[in-house]
């Protein structure tokens, strides 16, 4: 009778190891996901700023234009101060939809915005002599890229986040560990289409 005991004792203590190697292995890897969808938000971010800092100096080239259309140029300064100072984006904001969303207009707003100036800027050709002005550009269009590339990444591992903390047994660690499912980002049409930039 004592030998049976120790046995059943030695399979319990077994199974509660393996369990419990699974639980933190299921942690560990759930946190690893939740980091990397923040490093990936991170980066659209950077990509957002940077465009978004290339605004006053684009504003400026074209302001020199005296025909220039002021209504476009306003609607361009509009939108970037109703964004305020920075493009900030904290956990939050990947974690809530209303957020997300809020974010996404905004960001298409000014998006949208930049894409009239461009192409109404195709119509002034001291602009398109400017050396300065045609650098903004280039600098405009790779931002745009990078922010195609970045949502693209991001989208990418908030798929490998939530399909991981959705599969059993993890998601009975990731629920009560408080993990969420990660927002995703889906831009409307006019965000999802860069500015074209043509160059003569």
């Amino acid at each position: 009778m004592k030998k049976i005991l120790i046995i059943i004792a030695v399979i319990v203590a077994l199974i509660a190891l393996i369990l419990g190697s699974k639980v933190v292995g299921s942690y560990n890897k759930t946190v690893i996901l939740d980091e990397n969808v923040m490093e990936k938000w991170a980066q659209v971010e950077n990509a957002y700023q940077r465009r978004f800092d290339l605004i006053p100096n684009i504003v400026a080239s074209v302001q020199g234009e005296a025909n220039f259309e002021k209504s476009t140029l306003t609607e361009v300064i509009n939108a970037r101060s109703r964004m305020g100072g920075v493009v900030q984006v904290d956990e939050k904001m990947v974690n809530d939809e209303a957020a997300m969303a809020r974010f996404q207009q905004s960001q298409a707003s000014l998006g949208g915005a930049l894409q009239r100036l461009m192409m109404i800027t195709e119509n002034y050709p001291t602009l398109q002599a400017n050396k300065g002005f045609q650098d903004l550009r280039v600098q405009l269009e790779g931002s745009e890229n990078r922010i195609s590339v970045g949502r693209m990444r991001y989208n990418e591992a908030v798929k490998d986040f939530n399909s991981f903390i959705r599969q059993f047994p993890t998601n009975l660690v990731a629920n009560s560990m408080g993990f969420i499912p990660k927002v995703p980002f889906a831009g409307d049409a006019e965000a999802k289409t860069a500015p074209k930039v043509k160059f003569d």
